[in-house]
């Protein structure tokens, strides 16, 4: 008898710890004829709630793929559990950057996230389906691609944010394949001044959108993110950027998503 009851208290205490769960979805993209992996992680709970949850959707960088957060970042399932939310990590391919690319059919990463993922998401969860429940964050060329993304379409997320973002692309012209995405930037300077972040910020339209940077002072990207910083104070547009000693590296954003993770989490609150 003693032990049933010991037993039950341990699966009790078992159900109770239990993490979030991390899905894979196959999403067919009719843009790049070719279905495209997401990690779906949603909380505990999750199962038996009727309740619509918010969804952050989380961007890999450069040379990397979906599962690069739930692998690489320890802890994003405890963040998923500690805050109740949904968070979708798209394969945003090899070096998309997250473009619509002019030159490359099979690099349609804009349409895909902001039409056809965002449109299955709210089919197949029980979503807050408006952008009073959607953020959308990043990093390295993930960060560039969610506030690309967010401000290009400001109907669809209402908050967004960056972590070591290459939030300016035309000083890297030779790298990470942005010339494959774009063209070269001797032939094709048009395309690039129009497709990097720091050049959008004249689309951000008052109250909008709620966003978060940051970008650590030994990074490569450091600078980029500075200036930035300048051009929204320049505009008066609100936003919370930081920066602290730290690299281009997962050590970096395994810490810096916390911080972020609160940012949304204020943001889904207030903003019920």
């Amino acid at each position: 008898m003693k032990l049933r009851f010991f037993l039950l208290l341990f699966f009790c205490a078992f159900a109770n710890t239990q993490a979030a769960t991390i899905d894979t979805l196959y999403v067919k993209s009719k843009a790049m004829h070719k279905e495209i992996p997401n990690i779906v992680i949603t909380p505990n709970g999750y199962n038996t709630s009727k309740t619509n949850y918010p969804v952050l959707y989380l961007l890999h960088g450069a040379t990397d793929y979906f599962t690069a957060w739930t692998s690489k970042a320890k802890g994003i399932q405890d963040l998923v559990d500690q805050y109740n939310i949904i968070v979708v990590c798209p394969d945003g391919g090899y070096t998309s950057w997250y473009f619509d690319s002019p030159i490359d059919p099979k690099m349609q990463y804009e349409t895909y996230i902001s039409k056809e993922l965002i449109k299955k998401i709210d089919k197949k969860y029980q979503t807050r389906a408006n952008k009073k429940g959607r953020a959308i964050a990043g990093l390295s060329m993930g960060g560039h691609g969610a506030f690309y993304l967010a401000f290009k379409h400001q109907d669809i997320w209402g908050a967004a944010g960056s972590m070591s973002g290459g939030v300016d692309i035309r000083p890297f012209p030779n790298n990470w394949d942005i010339s494959k995405r774009l063209g070269s930037y001797a032939d094709n300077k048009e395309l690039w001044e129009e497709n990097t972040v720091t050049n959008l910020v004249h689309l951000l339209k008052p109250n909008s959108l709620k966003l978060v940077f940051e970008c650590g002072t030994d990074d490569f990207f450091y600078n980029v993110n500075k200036t930035l910083h300048q051009k929204l104070l320049d505009n008066n547009i609100p936003h919370d950027y930081s920066e602290r000693p730290g690299k281009h590296n997962w050590n970096y954003w395994t810490n810096a998503i916390k911080y972020q993770m609160l940012f949304f989490n204020d943001f889904f609150n207030t903003s019920k």
